[in-house]
């Protein structure tokens, strides 16, 4: 398989080695690399639907290379970044005389994560990328946070960082940078918010002065994720600033591109640019992670060059924003499968009553929640990642509404995994009883680490808006509607299925389908009626909307399971994935009615209630 697939995969090495050795066997990930392969290549059919287009048709898109990469990348994150979750919490990110220290290990695991070529995975190959479907690297992301979220950010970032600059910088900033940041040589930040903007970056107070063929920046941001570290040679930081003579609020907000080293004409590293951290913050959880204070200016100005169009900056950062969000409704996955693993070992070693607790009546409803959340998080953000795929790569007819629906998914992905992330993380602490309210097991650390990923890119409220205000609103629901008659299809077809089972899974999907029709037209007409009640019950739509999609994409995974079931090989997995679908419909898919209650209820208690009450 290597020899076949060249350089794409001889770049990923295999890696046996443990980065560290001090950390609790209980604590070690193990990728589902089963569940990732069914989709892709079973439900998804990557090799059909990807792997024909002309964009993918020279890579072999097919079971063999399926396996082949998530194979590498299981390795990866089980021996090299797993081990670094507990030394990364133990040993939270320090900064002195304006130096970040990491914790140990991270710098090596960094650096082999970048020489494996997982960085630049689904990046354009002639940009220093693998150029794999998006797909791939969506499964990637996964894995890494499922190993250790604080790990995660570092690549993660980088990749957006390089998206935006590959949308909108000069051929002479893609040409300097984007080879370096896909290679992991070098690393990329998103500098958006200060002390005094945060979801508003209206009253941004960063300045950007000209000076010849760049600009000079003064000015602090706050809460920059991987701000500053010795893992990478370069750090290449994209700060949003405004000019002295820009339009005020959002409209006068320009992007920059900020090197920590000056890059000389030869490509190699020069003189230290303006840019230092001055601190970084003690938080609750994703201890590992170096969430900087940054000072650009301090001593004269720090150098950068413009991206993109003067007062078109937060454009130019949604680019790299839309991609972030995506990546952090995979944080949540990857913390709730993480968080499960740990709990279902757990429960199979505790005696309790004479028996392992797993075969306790309430654990087992325990885990199996955990189970049915998790794989109905995977299946949703798979589909949708091969969604991202057709908008950039499928039929010029079909990008169009392609992209509108990424765009529609988008905050449903970021919103509707990063609850469900608290939800069975804090599950996996009560598997664990007391012990998982201790340190000592790690249960924890799984839900103080996902306890960010509802807030940051964007709270869960402001996804929840942009879900009906701007993405529901703006076609008036079309590209809902169209998402929705693919559901009334898959219920039809499972109410006629033979197997009671799906005809079961069939009757609770177009009930909840039906809900969801009723309430989307309730809120759109609202919107145009009174926008703060539509907006109130906003949220609620988030969640229905997601239980409603998660409930589909599993149910299409229970149809290929039921036909596959058939090969003596694949019986056991095929029964349990019908198993876990059939559950999740029964006990866990009815939480959209009450979502869907919510938005019928009158309004007025939310919008008569004083505000001076508070």
């Amino acid at each position: 398989i290597f020899l076949r697939y060249g350089p794409r995969l001889a770049t990923m090495p295999r890696h046996t080695a443990r980065a560290a050795k001090t950390i609790e066997e209980s604590s070690m990930y193990t990728a589902p690399t089963d569940d990732m392969q069914f989709l892709i290549d079973d439900v998804l059919d990557v090799g059909s639907v990807l792997g024909e287009l002309p964009h993918y048709a020279d890579l072999g898109l097919g079971s063999e290379l399926t396996t082949a990469l998530l194979d590498e990348a299981a390795k990866f994150a089980s021996d090299v970044v797993s081990p670094l979750r507990r030394v990364g919490d133990a040993h939270p990110a320090r900064c002195s005389d304006s130096e970040v220290t990491i914790p140990p290990g991270y710098g090596e695991a960094i650096r082999q994560l970048g020489a494996g070529g997982w960085v630049g995975i689904s990046a354009p190959q002639d940009q220093g990328g693998q150029g794999l479907p998006e797909l791939f690297g969506t499964a990637a992301c996964e894995m890494w946070n499922s190993a250790d979220m604080a790990f995660a950010l570092e690549p993660f970032l980088s990749a957006g960082a390089a998206l935006a600059i590959s949308a909108h910088a000069s051929e002479s900033l893609t040409a300097t940078y984007l080879e370096k940041i896909y290679s992991g040589e070098w690393s990329g930040t998103m500098n958006l918010t200060e002390s005094g903007a945060g979801s508003d970056l209206g009253p941004m107070k960063t300045r950007a002065e000209r000076e010849a063929d760049h600009y000079r920046l003064f000015g602090q941001k706050i809460y920059i994720t991987w701000g500053d570290h010795d893992a990478t040679e370069n750090i290449i930081h994209l700060v949003l600033a405004r000019l002295p003579d820009a339009p005020e609020g959002s409209r006068g907000i320009s992007l920059f591109l900020v090197p920590k080293f000056m890059v000389n004409a030869d490509g190699s590293l020069g003189e230290r640019n303006d840019a230092y951290p001055v601190s970084v913050e003690h938080k609750l959880g994703i201890h590992g992670s170096p969430t900087c204070v940054m000072a650009y200016g301090d001593n004269g100005g720090a150098i950068g060059y413009l991206v993109g169009e003067e007062n078109q900056g937060l454009a130019c950062m949604f680019t790299m924003m839309n991609e972030a969000r995506l990546k952090v409704g995979l944080q949540g996955l990857g913390a709730s499968e993480g968080a499960y693993q740990q709990a279902v070992a757990y429960a199979r070693d505790r005696i309790q009553g004479g028996v392992p607790i797993i075969e306790h009546a309430d654990v087992k409803r325990m885990l199996l929640t955990m189970r049915a959340l998790n794989e109905a998080m995977r299946a949703l953000a798979y589909a949708e990642a091969v969604t991202m795929d057709l908008a950039h790569a499928g039929a010029e007819a079909t990008r169009e509404s392609s992209q509108r629906r990424i765009d529609l998914m988008i905050p449903v992905i970021k919103g509707w995994l990063t609850e469900l992330g608290m939800e069975v993380t804090s599950l996996g602490v009560q598997v664990h009883g007391g012990m998982g309210y201790v340190e000592e097991t790690g249960a924890a650390q799984y839900l103080r680490d996902v306890r960010i990923t509802p807030i940051y890119e964007g709270t869960n409220g402001i996804q929840a808006a942009d879900l009906l205000n701007r993405k529901l609103g703006r076609d008036g629901g079309a590209t809902m509607e169209a998402m929705q008659a693919e559901i009334r299809e898959v219920a039809a077809a499972l109410v006629a299925h033979a197997d009671p089972r799906l005809n079961t899974m069939g009757v609770c999907l177009a009930a909840a389908l039906a809900e969801h029709v009723e309430t989307t037209q309730r809120l759109l007409d609202t919107l145009s009626e009174d926008r703060f009640t539509a907006l109130g019950g906003s949220f609620d739509y988030m969640m229905q909307t997601g239980y409603l999609f998660g409930g589909w994409q599993l149910a299409r995974g229970a149809q290929v399971a039921a036909r596959l079931s058939a090969q003596p090989e694949r019986a056991v997995f095929c029964d349990r994935k019908v198993s876990t679908a059939l559950f999740y419909m029964e006990r866990l898919l009815p939480r959209a009615r009450a979502h869907a209650g919510v938005i019928e209820a009158p309004g007025e208690s939310l919008s008569e209630f004083s505000f001076d009450w508070f």
